[in-house]
């Protein structure tokens, strides 16, 4: 079996900022449709911070927690102690057979993204245009170890400008 493709996702401010408060402090549609159409049919790894954000499995794809309590449980969700566990989880057979583990994709907060980082081969970054208040950030990705391909600048129907960039491990 080959090797999984591991994907970072996420969506960050001008400064960095991805989250405030255990919450996203935008709201930007488009990136909410694009999260969902890159990652349908695929597994998800996150956090349990984050998944308590969202609250739920995501349906249409197998969503994998990263949680050192061996104790914690969600509905429709498998638990793996480290980062490095959900990637082996996440690549081997799940329980839905229509699920493609081809491709992973981490999904925050960042200290999952911190513990990922060496093992992902590529990141899909929502840049905004404007810097945000917040409490957790992503740093920008080393230029010596990724190249970067620049998504058009487009505008929201909430008028925040922003691009889809897509880095690759050199």
């Amino acid at each position: 079996m080959n090797r999984p493709r591991v994907t970072l996702l996420v969506a960050r401010a001008a400064n960095g900022v991805i989250g405030r408060d255990k919450a996203m402090p935008w709201h930007l549609p488009e990136d909410l449709k694009h999260f969902r159409a890159t990652t349908m049919g695929h597994p998800i790894v996150m956090g349990r911070r984050t998944f308590e954000s969202i609250g739920r499995a995501l349906p249409g794809r197998r969503t994998i927690v990263v949680s050192r309590d061996p104790q914690w449980q969600a509905p429709g969700v498998e638990r793996a102690g480290s980062v490095d566990d959900a990637i082996r989880l996440a690549a081997g057979p799940g329980p839905e057979p229509a699920i493609d583990g081809s491709e992973i994709f981490v999904v925050g907060g960042s200290s999952i993204f911190a513990a990922a980082m060496a093992r992902a081969d590529r990141a899909l970054v929502t840049e905004l245009a404007d810097a945000f208040d917040g409490d957790t950030v992503f740093p920008p990705l080393d230029a010596s170890q990724w190249q970067c391909q620049q998504g058009e600048m487009c505008v929201s129907v909430n008028g925040m400008h922003y691009r889809i960039d897509e880095y690759r491990r050199r």
